[in-house]
């Protein structure tokens, strides 16, 4: 097929930053756990380097070439940064609003959003989830200038450096990155929004409970769940019972039950004649009482979830749909 350029809806771009969680490292754990929103991100910028080409010489000719180990750093730019960045940053609390500098500097994780757009959906297009692993932050400046007529907000800066994790089959590395485009199916999605629960957490939901309607019908069915109600509480009613009859009657359907009790299934007989071993059921007769089914099950309360950043291999389970 001949290459053409510029087609409707392949003019990408990438633009924006957003979504900043940091995820400090817990020691004991031994995870990023934790996450906390980073508020006020103005510029992320990534700085690979290594890489680096020595030349090797033989006969007279380039014989080969050997590379340096590649790194990954960064540049993080923002107007502010949640507290729990200060021990990141070299800053130890000694009481509530008196803080020190020059401490240990604690390794942390960190998760950013970045857009992609083209020319038919615009920036909606799409979005990339950037995973960064075993951070560290140099110390940067801070310039404190006076208010003047032209009023400007302090932008902080760091530089990080990192330390690479494992990854399955493949060489370490300190970053990861989801392009959000690439999954295009529900189930994909639905994957994809699992990954984003993980790193940025769930609230937690107090539930419904079930709602139960009185069935009104003149008599019972085989395909329905029916319930009698005391007291507010509903209990599952069977509504087949043993049969006596010695043979099959023409104006009766029969059934066979398997299972076990409180989960009985009850399937019509492929049987012409009786059979004397067997136990046969047939649907009672609805009586008086009143009778219920359910119209809206009931919606387990959840409980809140912290925001976490799994490393690689975790990160494709849930991708993969592989996580339980």
């Amino acid at each position: 097929m001949k290459l053409s350029w510029d087609n409707t809806g392949e003019r990408l771009y990438e633009t924006g930053v957003d979504h900043g969680v940091l995820y400090k490292f817990d020691s004991v754990q031994n995870k990023y756990a934790n996450g906390v929103a980073w508020n006020g991100l103005t510029s992320i910028s990534e700085n690979p380097s290594g890489a680096e080409e020595t030349k090797l010489y033989a006969d007279n000719i380039k014989y080969m070439s050997l590379y340096s180990a590649e790194e990954f750093g960064a540049t993080v730019e923002a107007y502010t940064y949640p507290k729990e960045f200060e021990e990141c940053d070299g800053s130890a609390e000694l009481m509530d609003g008196v803080t020190i500098g020059q401490q240990t500097r604690k390794p942390f994780g960190l998760s950013y959003r970045t857009k992609i757009g083209n020319d038919t959906d615009g920036q909606d297009h799409g979005y990339k989830l950037h995973l960064i692993y075993g951070a560290m932050c140099s110390p940067s400046s801070k310039a404190y200038n006076t208010v003047n007529d032209s009023p400007e907000a302090i932008t902080f800066s760091w530089e990080l450096t990192t330390t690479p994790v494992n990854v399955p089959l493949y060489k370490p590395t300190a970053s990861l990155v989801i392009d959000s485009t690439k999954f295009v199916s529900d189930e994909a999605k639905a994957r994809l929004t699992a990954l984003e629960t993980v790193l940025y957490g769930t609230d937690s939901t107090p539930g419904t409970p079930a709602v139960y309607e009185e069935d009104t019908a003149a008599a019972f069915v085989a395909n329905k769940t029916y319930y009698t109600e005391a007291g507010g509480v509903y209990t599952v009613f069977d509504q087949f019972e043993a049969t006596s009859d010695v043979s099959f009657q023409v104006d009766k359907d029969y059934y066979e039950r398997s299972g076990e009790e409180g989960n009985y299934t009850y399937t019509l007989t492929a049987d012409t004649v009786m059979d004397a071993g067997k136990t046969y059921y047939t649907i009672k007769v609805k009586g008086a009482d009143t009778y219920y089914t359910l119209k809206t099950p009931a919606v387990p309360a959840t409980e809140a979830t912290d925001p976490t950043l799994p490393l690689p291999a975790e990160v494709i389970n849930i991708l993969q749909g592989n996580n339980g």
